[in-house]
């Protein structure tokens, strides 16, 4: 799933705080706190969780998994690649 740093990583790459990626994703600020104070991976509702990954994706985040294919390794978090038209 995604892990409490790439969640920080994610708000610092998009310059917003914890307040307003409550907003983006639907929802409470203390949900995310408690999503960001998590050691290792983020426990939480599941529904919550998937709203906060669909925000950050959809605001061009891409979540980097430990076994993804990249130059480097382990996980974190980039902004997507766009498509020239």
């Amino acid at each position: 799933m995604i892990t409490a740093a790439q969640m920080r990583a994610a708000r610092a790459l998009l310059d917003i705080d914890q307040r307003r990626l409550a907003e983006m994703a639907g929802v409470s600020l203390p949900t995310i706190q408690r999503m960001e104070a998590s050691p290792g991976m983020v426990r939480g509702v599941v529904d919550s969780l998937m709203k906060v990954i669909a925000a950050l994706e959809g605001a061009g985040i891409e979540l980097i998994a430990d076994n993804a294919v990249t130059s480097g390794n382990g996980r974190g978090v980039r902004f997507r690649a766009t498509v020239a038209l």
